[in-house]
């Protein structure tokens, strides 16, 4: 039996007695898409981010392609070593930096050799559908919908094994987060990625995810 890819067992991550996520347990096949959905507050956003090691479980452990890469109290593997790419609810792209500039520090981030930056550039604007001229623009010269495209890039340039999706159309008027949820499936389905999405969108869900997984109360149910 081939083991997943990803496997939480038994993670517990709490803020000051409320919050966080208790005793979730978790397998994911490679190349699965999992939607994750839930209230708010509920710890959809704390679990990617302990998947993705910018929180540290309090207990448990958290075990990646084979490797053990967070156990309780400390994050056994850097954030940077884990092949994720994240695409955060508000983006988070670097405003003093141009697209071009967010997608290389992610580039060489990830241990890409210098004269293959622009190459793994060049790729994540193509998948993407980045314009070759949004390369030189700020975040802040770009539309909503741009910007999303551009946050996609930056999670794909370091050749992710796992993608982590928190939100990532939730800003989006009808029309467009339906084309770019198409274009996201067609994504994943192209490069294989085991991905997880936290969506509160029935559509998101049933579109981007293989199966569904609920957290209520910090609890998966």
């Amino acid at each position: 039996m081939t083991p997943p890819f990803l496997r939480l067992i038994n993670v517990a991550r709490r803020y000051r007695g409320r919050g966080g996520i208790q005793d979730v347990s978790l397998d994911v096949s490679a190349g699965e898409s999992i939607a994750v959905v839930g209230p708010s507050g509920s710890g959809k956003t704390t679990l990617l981010r302990l998947i993705a090691g910018l929180e540290r479980p309090d207990a448990g452990e958290i075990w990646i392609d084979g490797r053990r890469v967070a156990e309780a109290g400390r994050n056994v593997v850097a954030p940077n070593q884990r092949r994720i790419g994240f695409v955060f609810q508000e983006l988070a792209l670097w405003p003093h930096l141009t697209v071009r500039g967010n997608l290389e520090f992610v580039a060489e981030a990830s241990g890409i050799e210098k004269v293959l930056r622009a190459t793994a550039v060049d790729e994540s604007r193509r998948l993407c559908r980045l314009e070759a001229d949004w390369l030189d623009r700020f975040p802040h010269q770009l539309s909503g919908g741009e910007q999303q495209r551009v946050a996609l890039a930056r999670a794909l340039v370091g050749s992710p094994h796992l993608l982590l999706l928190d939100e990532p159309l939730s800003s989006l008027d009808p029309d467009l987060r339906s084309e770019l949820r198409r274009e996201l499936a067609a994504l994943q389905r192209e490069l294989q990625l085991t991905a997880i999405y936290v969506t509160h969108d029935p559509d998101d869900a049933e579109t981007l995810a293989d199966r569904t997984i609920t957290i209520r109360d910090s609890m998966l149910r």
